[in-house]
């Protein structure tokens, strides 16, 4: 939707975000280079912007609830397919898909039962077990209704231990890593109701959809 609104390109683009030239595909480059040039204007036709925007760059405000799901598909994505901790989410979520699943796609709703679940660390191995307590960490003192003084270390010893097991830098991973600063200070404030509606109305358009 920011993508949308600001005339980004949509899918897997070189430059998708939108205060920077941050390059997705140099992967060589993450988790080393946290710095990359700023976006000067978004310009159609260049650096993956498509049209004109529709709003600001100013009043953009990254959804704390999107990021939390794009994290949550990193850490997932993460972990071994044929391991404890993939097989205890088949059996957890039983009405969801397989391939869902492996692809780390989950809702808020989900994401609140597992970090609730004492069980679900449990099945996991050390390293994971060590990324899932960073990311429990990250979601309850920053990207909820608590943002803690220590914030950013909390966020920094998460996107270490997500570095640990090998995970990729997609974009919201990336705007914790470079744009920590770029979230409000009333990150609390703000709630995640309506985005979770929003999301559990495209996952039913979703299921009308299928095979069109």
């Amino acid at each position: 939707m920011v993508g949308f609104l600001l005339g980004l390109q949509c899918g897997y683009t070189k430059f998708p975000c939108f205060l920077c030239l941050w390059d997705s595909r140099a992967r060589a480059q993450h988790w080393i280079k946290q710095d990359w040039p700023v976006r000067e204007e978004l310009v159609p036709d260049e650096k993956n912007v498509q049209a004109h925007r529709l709003v600001e760059r100013s009043k953009i405000i990254l959804p704390p609830l999107h990021i939390k799901l794009g994290i949550m598909k990193q850490v997932v994505k993460a972990l071994s397919t044929d391991g404890d901790c993939f097989k205890y989410n088949c059996t957890k979520f039983l009405g969801s898909k397989i391939e869902k699943l492996k692809a780390g796609i989950f809702d808020g709703p989900q994401i609140r039962t597992l970090v609730n679940d004492c069980g679900f660390p449990n099945s996991m191995n050390e390293k994971e077990s060590c990324a899932w307590s960073t990311f429990v960490e990250t979601v309850k003192n920053f990207l909820e209704n608590r943002k803690a003084v220590n914030y950013k270390g909390i966020v920094a010893e998460f996107l270490s231990t997500l570095q640990g097991m090998g995970a990729n830098v997609s974009i919201k991973p990336y705007f914790l890593y470079s744009h920590l600063d770029r979230f409000p200070e009333n990150l609390g404030d703000l709630s995640d109701e309506q985005g979770e509606w929003f999301h559990q109305d495209i996952s039913e358009m979703e299921v009308r959809c299928q095979w069109r």
